[in-house]
């Protein structure tokens, strides 16, 4: 039977004591896993939770950027996440970073070969790093990553079993979150074209509008109607029309840069909302499009079908544009006031 001394059996206690602590934090981290379902949540509530519960100076999330979690994103939540919460990276650098997806990397020496991973935002002093990879249907997503002040917490020495755990926690999390925002956007999405809906575009064009006035920045919305769509449905059948429909939509989203969003209005109208962008450059963009349309008309039932449309353009300049309604109701008052001024100079 082997006796214990006074100071085994302290430092056992201590242990226990240890275990029970973090079984805790493990249950309020768990806990609040259960009630996250968006990239918002995800980023402001479990990174604050993990960072708040286990005294890190800083966590943050480093994602692939050919992953199903970051054209989630894109798609879906990009101005909902924090600069210094989220880095996009390519998945070659990201492997060269962490060589084994299954395995955290500590680090509290040469902390420049982690740079790749780190957020402009958070490109501030410590002395040691923990990359844990989380994953996500089955493949490396990114990682879930920590650093702090000091050199000793990180070191490649210390036990990561903890680290591999919350990896696990946060991964479970991502996969939620991941079948949640999707099933979402099914409501904010045109089922036709793909596009944002009406309700979806004008709770962007609002976001964008209070962003430029916070950023002082530029804004313009552009209508677009498809000219004689009811001649195509007619003519040619709905299916057609809808065929007619999609590849304009395509077209459309092709051509304007990713922080541009495109939106089906209603039947065949469409609306672009163009940040950071004059009405002059909006013009030339428009323009682009009307030509590349007219250089390329979809073939619809062994017949070339040229893709016309009449378009306008409100900004944020305008006097009757100061709000979401006013800067639609504005483009539209232009968009008729093209279609009237090509309807008379056919005749």
């Amino acid at each position: 039977m082997k006796f214990y001394t006074e100071s085994e059996i302290r430092g056992l206690l201590s242990r226990v004591r240890e275990n029970e602590e973090t079984a805790r934090k493990f249950f309020e981290v768990e806990a609040s896993v259960l009630s996250i379902l968006d990239f918002e949540g995800f980023f402001h509530k479990l990174l604050s939770a993990i960072m708040n519960t286990f005294s890190v100076g800083y966590v943050w999330v480093t994602l692939v950027d050919t992953g199903r979690a970051i054209r989630i994103i894109k798609a879906y939540a990009a101005s909902a996440i924090p600069e210094n919460q989220l880095k996009i990276i390519d998945r070659h650098a990201f492997s060269l970073v962490v060589p084994e997806c299954d395995r955290p990397v500590l680090g509290n020496t040469d902390l420049g070969r982690f740079a790749a991973l780190v957020p402009e935002g958070l490109r501030k002093s410590f002395n040691s790093i923990a990359v844990v990879p989380i994953s996500l249907d089955g493949e490396t997503a990114g990682s879930l990553n920590f650093a702090d002040i000091s050199a000793e917490r990180f070191s490649p020495d210390s036990d990561t079993s903890l680290l591999e755990q919350l990896g696990l926690v946060v991964s479970i999390c991502l996969s939620n979150v991941a079948a949640h925002e999707e099933i979402k956007a099914l409501a904010f999405q045109d089922p036709l074209t793909g596009l944002l809906n009406r309700r979806a575009m004008e709770r962007a064009l609002s976001r964008e509008m209070g962003r430029a006035r916070r950023y002082e920045g530029r804004l313009s919305v552009v209508f677009i109607d498809l000219d004689d769509f009811k001649k195509v449905n007619d003519t040619l059948g709905h299916d057609n029309g809808d065929e007619l429909l999609t590849y304009a939509a395509a077209i459309m989203r092709r051509m304007v840069r990713q922080t541009d969003l495109v939106s089906r209005f209603a039947g065949d109208e469409f609306v672009i909302i163009l940040p950071e962008t004059s009405p002059q450059e909006a013009e030339h963009l428009i323009h682009r499009m009307q030509e590349y349309f007219k250089a390329h008309p979809l073939t619809l039932a062994g017949t070339p079908v040229p893709v016309f449309f009449s378009y306008g353009i409100a900004s944020m300049d305008m006097a009757e544009a100061e709000d979401p309604a006013g800067i639609l109701k504005k483009a539209d008052e232009l968009l008729y006031k093209n279609k009237r001024e090509k309807k008379a100079s056919r005749q």
